[in-house]
C-alpha cells in the first residue's frame, strides 16, 4: 500500500471529544489522525456541494421575506 503524504499539525480538542475519538479509532482499528482526516474531508465535500448549489441558484429571482409570509398566510399556514 502506498503511503500518503501527511503534514504534522496540532489540534486542541475538548478532552471529552478526544476521549470519544480515541475510543472510536480503537474500535475501528484506525488512528485518530485518519478519523480526523476523513471528518474534515467530508466537511470540505459538503461545503463544495453547498457552494455549487449557491452558484447554480445565483441567478434565480429572490423573494422577500414579507412576500413569503404573505403567501403562507394566504395558504393558511400562518
Amino acid at each position: 500500500m502506498a503511503t500518503k503524504k501527511r503534514a504534522p499539525t496540532t489540534l486542541y480538542l475538548d478532552p471529552k471529544v478526544l476521549r470519544g475519538i480515541k475510543v472510536k479509532a480503537a474500535l475501528n482499528d484506525t488512528s485518530v489522525s485518519e478519523l480526523a482526516n476523513e471528518a474534515l474531508r467530508q466537511s470540505l465535500v459538503r461545503d463544495a456541494k453547498f457552494l455549487e448549489i449557491i452558484r447554480k441558484r445565483r441567478n434565480q429571482p429572490a423573494r422577500s421575506y414579507e412576500d413569503v409570509l404573505i403567501d403562507m398566510k394566504r395558504d393558511g399556514l400562518l
